[in-house]
């Protein structure tokens, strides 16, 4: 497997990691290379969005030409990860003006609506599919607040979403690369075998 890493800012070494630790952890290998232009999604099997800054996120890969890639991976039913700032970025409306969303994952954000870095927090969180809690990391984490029909919530906080899968999509509000459980990053990739784990 190809995982390109969206690399124009934000957590890449964390995420690159993480999807060697999913595929080594079920016996499988993969090549990781950072995304930074155009022309490089269209050969890519999997991608990561990392957390970072969305602002910066959505500025770049549209200037760069990474944005309509994503998009049409999106329609070529390949698989994405996007955690914190990489769902705002994918979502249908960030309610953001500094932000052009993707609009691959139907979902409306709140940016930082859990707090600013010191209301950072870390929980354990029930996940569908998965037979023991995650251990999820929030800092100044987006709040999914509206969810398309077609869309499936796999994990709360209080009610509200912070895990949703739409279509080849997996989107968090938590930054599951930050910790050393893969099964996040299963369920994006190897979804099978995140069940059976």
């Amino acid at each position: 497997m190809k995982a390109g890493v969206v690399a124009v800012q934000g957590d890449v070494t964390e995420h690159a990691d993480a999807v060697r630790r999913a595929a080594t952890a079920h016996g499988e290998s993969v090549d990781v290379v950072e995304v930074r232009d155009a022309g490089i999604v269209p050969d890519c099997d999997a991608l990561l969005m990392p957390g970072g800054e969305s602002t910066t996120i959505s500025r770049l890969i549209h200037r760069e030409g990474i944005a309509s890639e994503i998009r049409e991976h999106v329609r070529n039913e390949k698989p994405i990860l996007a955690t914190c700032a990489g769902l705002i970025v994918c979502s249908r409306d960030a309610k953001d003006d500094r932000v052009d969303p993707l609009g691959v994952v139907d979902v409306t954000v709140d940016r930082n609506a859990f707090g600013r870095q010191k209301d950072s927090f870390e929980a354990p969180i029930a996940v569908a599919g998965l037979t023991d809690a995650f251990h999820a990391v929030f800092i100044r984490a987006p709040l999914i607040d509206e969810v398309g029909s077609d869309v499936e919530v796999l994990a709360r906080i209080d009610d509200r979403p912070v895990l949703v899968r739409d279509g080849p999509v997996v989107a968090t509000s938590f930054h599951p690369e930050l910790t050393d459980d893969p099964r996040i990053h299963d369920l994006a990739f190897f979804p099978d075998m995140a069940v059976k784990a």
